[in-house]
């Protein structure tokens, strides 16, 4: 348990921006050209007069090539340090903080940690022992393209999953058993019902799995890591759908047997898909529907993808119709306001098996 969260040593971040320019030879107005900003802004900022927001840290990492959580931590952990010599009561700036970086309601609500010992339980959810630390986990996340996430929230999220699958029994995991079981595994999703059966089917494969709602402005339908020499798989149900249920699944299945093991950098503000996101989504696809079959559907209904066609090539491959739907959503050959009855929702299913809130 850890006992006080507190914040290292603060630094003015002027002091650390005049560095900055002297190491590369620019003057004040150099960075304000660069920025398209006033001189008068550079210098309150350089001065301490000003404060570094989130904006201008992604500004400057844009400039000079430090992160721009390395800016906005200097400016807070300086802040509070002014705070605390000025009298105020450090635990308030720190609380103050943690609802900033942090969807704390959420966390409370759902139990991760108590109102009354917030300091303390988040550092232990992250593993930190403070505000000045930034954890990471490495692990291959799914997430909303374009979208800027909070990653320390999908850092919370992640370290749930952790504690949750700490425990379970699971049998021996090796790459070829997974990749012998896929079609059997993806054969049940005819059934509905199936998707209750999920994880007792991974753990006698060797992968722990749970299903963790996500948080808000996570933008994360998975993940896929390992704790120790264990695979794990974590689903969030964002979209509460049968097709990306399985497609998600799928999705991390093909991280863990390819055996990506990427560090995911928590303070990226690169949203693009990488290469490994993106071989994980082919794989899914071909796992889930055959590429020849799918080929050979499109070709022959291209004109007309009715509700008796896809039910129908959905009993011929034994899918879900909604993994069919699903996929002529995904590249556009239906729209997706269309025949939304094909995509029930899984959660129902899912009863006792989700992580849910405590109060």
């Amino acid at each position: 348990m850890v006992e006080e969260i507190s914040p290292a040593r603060a630094v003015p971040p002027g002091r650390i921006l005049k560095r900055e320019l002297e190491a590369r030879g620019w003057t004040q107005q150099d960075l304000a050209d660069i920025l398209q900003r006033p001189p008068q802004a550079i210098t309150e900022i350089v001065a301490g007069t000003k404060r570094i927001t989130p904006e201008t840290a992604l500004e400057l990492e844009r400039a000079l090539g430090l992160p721009a959580q390395f800016w906005v931590n200097l400016e807070a952990n300086y802040r509070l340090q002014i705070a605390t010599a000025k009298g105020y009561d450090d635990q308030i700036g720190l609380r103050s903080e943690l609802y900033r970086l942090l969807p704390i309601r959420d966390l409370v609500r759902r139990g991760w940690v108590k109102g009354d010992k917030v300091l303390e339980e988040v550092g232990s959810l992250l593993g930190i022992d403070s505000l000045a630390e930034w954890p990471a986990v490495a692990a291959n996340f799914r997430l909303s393209s374009g979208k800027r996430p909070n990653n320390l929230a999908i850092v919370a999220w992640a370290k749930r999953v952790e504690h949750l699958v700490s425990g379970q029994r699971v049998g021996h995991f090796s790459a070829e058993g997974l990749r012998k079981n896929i079609p059997s595994l993806l054969a049940q999703t005819v059934d509905l019902e199936a998707v209750r059966r999920v994880p007792a089917a991974l753990a006698d494969l060797g992968i722990r799995f749970a299903l963790v709602p996500h948080l808000p402005q996570t933008y994360m339908d998975g993940a896929a890591f390992y704790v120790g020499n264990s695979p794990v798989i974590a689903l969030s149900l964002r979209y509460d759908r049968v097709d990306s249920f399985w497609f998600t699944l799928c999705h991390e299945l093909a991280h863990i047997s390819l055996g990506h093991r990427a560090a995911y950098v928590c303070n990226s503000e690169d949203a693009s898909p990488s290469h490994a996101e993106m071989e994980a989504n082919d794989r899914a696809r071909d796992w889930i529907i055959n590429p020849d079959a799918w080929r050979g559907f499109t070709q022959t209904h291209r004109a007309h993808f009715s509700k008796q066609t896809i039910l129908a090539v959905a009993r011929s491959i034994d899918r879900h119709p909604g993994l069919v739907l699903g996929r002529l959503q995904h590249d556009r050959l239906v729209p997706y306001q269309h025949l939304r009855q094909l995509l029930p929702k899984v959660s129902p299913y899912l009863d006792g098996l989700i992580d849910r809130a405590l109060t």
